[in-house]
């Protein structure tokens, strides 16, 4: 359900989220195509810029645009105009923001591999992370991992998103991704679950019903659940204002996930 085209009754209903969720951790992970659109890019960031407003301490992951041949491409032109663009229009929405690599300070380590290839993340050290957020800067991290030989490792983004709000105990990780959610099936848009159990993402899993980039996403949301974060959202990063909604409204507009099944409370206070 959309909000109340009243704006007083709108403002009530979000204020019990906003005092529910002020000061807390949210990790948002941007899909590429996301990013590489100019119009779905600006809008994630003045969604995001308005989680910022309401003292949510939001943490930005992006992948890659699907122009690049490979998940991310340090030395592509491309890729480092969508990174800027995406700084640019983050800081527009009014978010501080600092971009940074898992390279930086060594945010997160890889098992030594080929230069260039994905690797395995084995360590994460957040200590730079609390250090601009305690500056009040949003750090926006790309998906890239330095190895003991000084070597530089593509990283899955799902990886990356779940690492860092298991480390940072975020509340809420969300993917912002071209569906509107998990569906129950996937060729159709309406069949949305809005809410889900880890057991419940199992069994899709085995039924076939991830398809797409939701299939790697589903050991990235068990792993950031396991760990301790409270709740998985998987929401439309095309359609407007689907986060907020996820977020600010009783109903939400994607899927959050659980470790089980309690009645759905909330689009994004449960």
């Amino acid at each position: 359900m959309p909000f109340s085209p009243n704006p007083y009754a709108a403002l009530r209903s979000a204020a019990r989220y906003v005092r529910q969720f002020r000061r807390k951790t949210f990790v948002v992970l941007l899909d590429g195509t996301v990013i590489g659109d100019p119009k779905l890019r600006r809008a994630a960031c003045e969604q995001i810029g308005l989680l910022w407003a309401f003292s949510i301490q939001p943490v930005v992951v992006h992948s890659a645009s699907p122009e690049l041949d490979t998940p991310f491409d340090t030395g592509s032109p491309i890729t480092g105009r969508l990174r800027t663009d995406l700084l640019t229009d983050l800081q527009a929405a009014g978010v501080p923001c600092v971009g940074l690599s898992g390279v930086d300070a060594g945010l997160l380590k890889a098992r030594p591999m080929h230069a260039g290839t994905s690797g395995d993340i084995e360590s994460v050290d957040t200590r730079l992370l609390q250090h601009l957020r305690s500056g009040e800067y949003v750090p926006v991290v790309a998906p890239l991992a330095g190895d003991p030989t000084g070597a530089v490792h593509n990283a899955s983004a799902d990886t990356v998103a779940s690492l860092l709000a298991v480390a940072l105990g975020a509340e809420k990780l969300f993917f912002l991704l071209t569906t509107p959610g998990l569906l129950r099936d996937a060729s159709n848009p309406n069949s949305i679950i809005p809410l889900a159990s880890l057991q419940d993402l199992a069994e899709l899993e085995k039924e076939g019903q991830l398809s797409g980039n939701l299939k790697p996403k589903a050991h990235a949301i068990r792993h950031a659940l396991e760990g301790g974060v409270g709740s998985v959202h998987l929401v439309s990063g095309t359609l407007p204002d689907a986060l907020l909604e996820e977020v600010f409204t009783n109903e939400g507009s994607g899927t959050m996930v659980v470790r089980e099944s309690p009645a759905r409370g909330a689009g994004g206070s449960t």
